[in-house]
């Protein structure tokens, strides 16, 4: 058995692991990185093994840097399965295509550019067609459930608490007349968080790669997190501004609304209008809805309370808007407003004609409820640069940055730490910590050497015989 580390390995984005073994090569997500747009671009589209070779893809969720890159995958000649739960499936469905509706007009934007140099245009990693193509060679497993996958090579999914159909992968492999137990936590969410269930413990594995996003802190709770963003509303409508909201399409922005849900409620934040400024947010709230199997036993209370709690995703504050016109009309509003928009880290989306407007304000608030990767306009922002480029122009940056990490649907440190301890030290050969920046991952990496791990951070690229 083999094991070959091809993303988010030292860092955050692009998700993706290779396991060989019985003659059969099994790929661990299939995520986009994120970074750099020339890096980026360049890795995302020349894979490091021959796509066609690939016997089968683990799907452990849906974010795009899980994700993101399986229509490119399937476009260079993957022909296999790819193994995920019923609502990741559901969710890349709005999500790939989604993603294929940017790889486009981004290189149309570059496109420009080139042309104006005398350079040849280059293509998109995929389009939308390409992305509706890749969704016929899922197949969905429920939590649970057992499946083999691959020659000697049974999988079994376990709920990972991250987002709407998150999975622990358990691989159960038998090679040699021997079976050992592989454990990918995927990302793994948080106890007690606002929608989903916790994410559940493995008792036993023979080798382990688990996140380490927030390896190196602790976040604040969820009621502390509550608080600052009532604050953060109130203060900015008292001066008559508007608050702007990066955030992911999927479960980030849920979170947020059933957080001002509960608050317009309690009638804990100013009546102002309530703005999910993204189509793919709005078609990812409808396969929420979809999947009410997956909340915790506070939504389902919630939810039953009367006729107006059966849905935690809307309320009379709250718009849901899809069209384009309707989106740039908010660039209008001079009353308080806030606005929920995507990328969670600026890196396309609405939420970028948003900053465009409103960042050379003072009386706006952005902020910031999720991690911002780095080389991202998010953490640039985030990190006090006094400008900052948005669609190849500069903007100065006078508006008020806050940062909310209590919504983070990543363990912390101490959560991650848990998560690891619950294994069987004694069959435990070798724990990788994978999809952290190397400063959080190697802090991660000593206190579970203290606790009696066997810890690597890997490189990319980086190959284990077992």
């Amino acid at each position: 058995m083999k094991l070959q580390f091809w993303g988010a390995a030292r860092t955050v984005t692009g998700s993706m692991h290779l396991l060989e073994v019985n003659d059969a090569k099994i790929l661990l997500d299939c995520g986009l990185f994120q970074g750099k747009r020339s890096l980026s671009y360049e890795r995302n589209l020349n894979f490091p093994f021959d796509p066609a070779e690939i016997d089968a893809l683990v799907l452990s969720h849906a974010h795009i840097d899980h994700s993101g890159n399986i229509p490119n995958l399937v476009k260079q000649g993957f022909r296999g399965n790819i193994f995920c739960t019923p609502a990741t499936r559901d969710l890349c469905a709005a999500m790939l295509v989604d993603s294929g509706r940017i790889q486009e007009q981004d290189i149309n934007y570059l496109n420009k550019k080139r042309r104006r140099k005398g350079l040849p245009d280059v293509q998109p990693l995929y389009t939308p067609e390409d992305a509706t193509n890749s969704l016929g060679y899922f197949v969905s497993l429920p939590y649970w459930r057992h499946l083999p996958v691959a020659p000697g090579v049974n999988l079994t999914f376990h709920d990972a608490g991250h987002i709407l159909g998150s999975a622990i992968t358990v691989l159960d492999i038998t090679e040699g007349g021997e079976t050992k137990r592989l454990v990918f936590s995927g990302d793994l969410g948080r106890e007690g968080m606002a929608i989903l269930r916790s994410p559940e413990f493995i008792d036993s594995a023979d080798i382990v790669l688990m996140e380490s996003t927030y390896g190196e802190r602790d976040h604040e709770s969820f009621g502390a997190a509550s608080k600052k963003l009532r604050e953060v509303i109130d203060k900015t409508c008292r001066r008559g501004g508007k608050v702007l909201v990066p955030s992911f399409a999927v479960g980030r922005t849920q979170e947020i609304v059933y957080s001002l849900h509960r608050l317009a409620d309690a009638h804990k934040i100013p009546n102002v209008p309530i703005f999910v400024d993204s189509p793919l947010a709005v078609n990812v709230t409808e396969v929420f809805r979809l999947h009410p199997d997956a909340y915790n036993d506070e939504v389902r209370q919630y939810m039953s309370e009367d006729l107006h709690h059966r849905s935690p995703f809307g309320f009379d504050q709250l718009t849901y808007v899809r069209k384009a016109a309707d989106s740039k009309d908010l660039n209008f509003l001079r009353e308080p407003a806030v606005i929920i928009a995507a990328s969670g880290m600026c890196e396309g989306g609405r939420i970028l004609h948003h900053l465009k407007n409103n960042l050379d304000d003072p009386k706006t608030v952005v902020l910031f409820v999720g991690f911002q990767a780095e080389h991202t306009l998010g953490r640039r922002i985030l990190d006090g640069h006094e400008r900052v480029k948005i669609f190849g122009e500069e903007y100065r940056v006078r508006a008020e940055i806050e940062r909310i990490e209590g919504y983070s649907a990543h363990a912390d440190r101490t959560e991650l730490r848990a998560w690891a301890n619950h294994f069987d030290k004694e069959r435990l050969q070798h724990l990788f910590l994978v999809h952290g920046e190397e400063d959080a991952a190697k802090a991660l990496a000593y206190t579970l050497s203290e606790d009696g791990c066997q810890v690597s951070v890997p490189e990319r690229g980086q190959a284990f015989d077992f």
